[in-house]
């Protein structure tokens, strides 16, 4: 509305806006949000996607951390029957408090925050149907990478255990007011229905993998020394020679079941 008083973005929410319609009307599409349907908006900001996703007659539940927002995102959508606004901090979010779901949940997430973020609702994955993410162009390269490129790594590997993970399209500097330093992109992460490689502990998974990527220059039987051996590697079938941004998922899922044996023995 042509009454409200503008908003200047802030350096500590990590705030970037998008204006840029293309764009909008772009990852608008690709939510392809349906009338009836639960999407939660995280960091609606001035509304400019909350708008386009409204239009599609989803149920839009908008959480927003800047208070100074609140009453610009009241006074623009506050009429319409499908929207509501929850000021709070996405990274405390308990879906199951905010209504029955399953949630399909949209962002443009400041760096800072985007992968605690997706974790968080990774936790809460049951009740989520996919993700649409406007993040860093250097992170969603993180998150899809393969085995053998540079961009491989734990977020990769850890995203793709839980979630398929596909990289839709990037985004120039210029859609956003202020304009950011760097390149952004969308990416759609969609929860496994059923994971394809489960682990036995996940948690030895997250530990298997963060210290085999430490040094990740390092062969395995370095980097994994301590937590198990070459000659268990070699049982294993797997290299103790090769690099852990070589192997596959399923490789680390493999190491992380022997140590798991290896506890109960």
């Amino acid at each position: 509305m042509n009454d409200l008083q503008p908003h200047r973005a802030r350096k500590r929410f990590g705030q970037n806006f998008l204006h840029d319609q293309g764009i909008i009307r772009r990852i608008a599409a690709a939510v392809r949000a349906r009338p009836g349907q639960q999407v939660l908006e995280i960091g609606p900001g001035q509304g400019a996607l909350t708008a386009a996703l409204l239009a599609s007659g989803c149920q839009l539940l908008a959480i927003e951390l800047d208070r100074d927002l609140v009453p610009l995102l009241e006074r623009k959508f506050g009429d319409r029957p499908n929207f509501r606004l929850q000021q709070g901090d996405a990274l405390t979010l308990d879906l199951a408090s905010c209504g029955p779901g399953p949630w399909r949940v949209v962002g443009n997430l400041p760096y800072n925050i985007s992968t605690p973020l997706m974790f968080h609702l990774l936790s809460q994955r049951d009740a989520v149907t996919d993700m649409h993410f406007m993040l860093q162009k250097e992170v969603v390269e993180r998150l899809a990478a393969q085995p053998g490129s540079k961009a491989y790594g734990r977020l990769g590997i850890m995203a793709q255990y839980y979630c398929d993970v596909e990289a839709l399209f990037d985004v120039p500097p210029g859609a956003f007011t202020p304009r950011p330093k760097v390149d952004s992109a969308v990416v759609r992460l969609t929860p496994h229905a059923i994971l394809p490689h489960p682990v036995r502990s996940e948690k030895l998974l997250h530990d298997v993998v963060r210290t085999a990527f430490n040094q990740r220059r390092k062969t395995l039987r370095n980097a994994l020394q301590g937590m198990i051996d070459s000659a268990a590697l070699e049982q294993l079938g797997i290299d103790p020679g090769s690099r852990a941004e070589t192997l596959p998922l399923a490789t680390f899922v493999t190491i992380a079941d022997q140590l798991a044996d290896q506890q109960d023995a």
